[in-house]
């Protein structure tokens, strides 16, 4: 059996989690999460907690139950406290504004650049140059936030662009006369 399928999830106060119909439903006061079962992996619910079993011995039903654990784990996070990730702006005129599910970005393009948040993910914008992604989902407020610093990701001379705060940006060295 997967080490990490060994531990069971532990639902927090106000989390509920319900198998049915091939998938689990995680429910908290930040939304509803789903996720789709594996057919070699048992789970069972009872007592406040969510445990994980290979079916069979297969290396597949083995390591699909440690990721099935790992990814309910999430789910149980991301509906009671949720996710966030935070960028920046760095470059001289470079500026970021939400607009209710909208993020409008000026980086150096001839155009702002418009950016719709689906649902379930919300943008802040504490300062000009701060970008704030949130949402219950972990899957999608790092695609959302991968897609942000996609429009201009920081570039190697002089580390202007779009980062994650706390990403570090080897500056290489110019070329000399």
């Amino acid at each position: 059996m997967s080490r990490v399928a060994r531990i069971p999830v532990s639902l927090t106060k106000g989390v509920e989690a319900q198998v049915a119909a091939g998938q689990i439903v995680v429910k908290g006061p930040l939304g509803t999460l789903k996720q789709a079962l594996h057919e070699r992996v048992h789970v069972k619910v009872a007592d406040g907690k969510v445990s994980f079993a290979a079916a069979d011995a297969s290396r597949e039903a083995n390591a699909m139950s440690g990721t099935l654990r790992s990814l309910v784990a999430g789910m149980v996070e991301g509906v009671s406290r949720g996710f966030e990730k935070r960028l920046s702006l760095v470059g001289v005129g470079y500026r970021a504004q939400a607009q209710g599910d909208k993020i409008t970005l000026s980086v150096g393009y001839s155009h702002p650049v418009e950016h719709k948040m689906p649902a379930g993910v919300k943008v802040e914008t504490p300062s000009q140059t701060e970008i704030v992604v949130k949402g219950a989902d972990k899957q999608r407020v790092g695609q959302i936030a991968a897609e942000l610093r996609a429009f201009r990701p920081p570039e190697p001379y002089k580390g202007k662009g779009v980062r994650y705060v706390g990403e570090t940006v080897v500056l290489k060295e110019t070329k000399k006369k």
